[in-house]
């Protein structure tokens, strides 16, 4: 079996997306506007619609037998509005994910987008983490570190306000997905610069931090390959060492890093420096970059067919890439 870590839901109905445009145009009349969650009126037919003649039927095309389901990432806007406004969009987000999994309990299993908002303490995240887990059995979350969407004005990871968050995950045994929402700064593009720069800095964050110390079982995942940080191993092994740790030590019983590098050399180098039992396949499918490489015929993210081609691994490696360190790291998935 091939399990894909890291999938969105990008074909969306579009009663979802006249929803959130009503919400941002009430927020940009009254920053402070409560409202309340009302309804998104989407049919099994619509989603059904969405699902097979896109993400479906790339999967199928693509090899992947299940995808670890996942609100699409620069829809989560955490920085829209205030903490109603993601407190009713995040739940309406988790809602339609469980209803893609009931009725496509094959093929996809559900993670939970959180509530967050700037300025708002990431302890009021933990209901809704507590509602997705144990009344509509997701396996896992997303956790932004920058709800902001580009200003790093709040809280690191490191901060002890994340601290119920991760006790509700070791509670529960579920990873997060560190991963960031769209950007509204414009020093930075979405996909291009602030997802993988978020990457590096949530891994900086944690590995300096007394985080896994304090929650020895907790289990994060970094996306994107892990960003800047398979590439600069030996910088942070350095950072480590002048700090009196040893990195390795500190960061790979509870950081693991997905597959979503789009070319050959960038998913061997990950392979090479990573150990294979912190890596999980994952596609980004539909990603960041949709079209297809010139120089191969093939699609960008279509990573599987990086790591069937990497001629370093043993088949038994490449299988715990592919299924068995996924079932590990997302203990709830049956």
């Amino acid at each position: 079996m091939i399990i894909d870590c890291h999938g969105h839901y990008t074909t969306t109905p579009p009663a979802v997306g006249e929803y959130r445009d009503k919400q941002k145009t009430q927020v940009a009349s009254n920053p402070n506007f409560v409202g309340e969650k009302g309804s998104i009126h989407i049919t099994d037919d619509e989603i059904r619609e969405s699902i097979i003649n896109n993400q479906l039927r790339l999967q199928k095309e693509r090899g992947t037998d299940l995808t670890i389901f996942s609100p699409r990432a620069s829809w989560m806007g955490h920085h829209v509005g205030n903490e109603h406004t993601s407190q009713f969009w995040t739940e309406h987000q988790n809602d339609l994910i469980r209803r893609v999994c009931d009725l496509f309990p094959e093929n996809f299993v559900p993670v939970a987008q959180l509530p967050q908002s700037p300025g708002v303490d990431p302890a009021k995240s933990v209901p809704e983490i507590i509602r997705t887990v144990e009344e509509m059995g997701f396996i896992g979350i997303n956790l932004n570190p920058d709800p902001s969407g580009g200003h790093w004005n709040g809280s690191s990871l490191a901060d002890r306000s994340f601290y119920p968050i991760y006790e509700k995950m070791c509670e529960y045994d579920i990873p997060a997905m560190v991963h960031v929402s769209a950007a509204c700064n414009d020093c930075f593009h979405t996909t291009g610069s602030h997802y993988l720069g978020a990457d590096t800095t949530g891994f900086q964050q944690l590995m300096m931090s007394d985080v896994f110390k304090d929650f020895p079982e907790l289990k994060v995942i970094i996306p994107h390959g892990g960003g800047a940080v398979p590439y600069h191993w030996g910088r942070f092994r350095g950072l480590a060492l002048d700090k009196g740790f040893d990195l390795a030590e500190r960061v790979l019983n509870n950081i693991y890093f997905d597959t979503c590098v789009y070319h050959q050399r960038g998913i061997d180098l990950l392979l090479d420096i990573i150990p294979t039992k912190n890596i999980l396949f994952a596609s980004e499918m539909i990603g960041a970059v949709r079209g297809i490489d010139p120089e191969t015929g093939h699609y960008f993210d279509d990573t599987k067919r990086y790591i069937d081609n990497n001629t370093v691994l043993t088949a038994e490696q490449k299988q715990d890439i592919f299924e068995h360190n996924t079932r590990r790291v997302f203990s709830r998935l049956k």
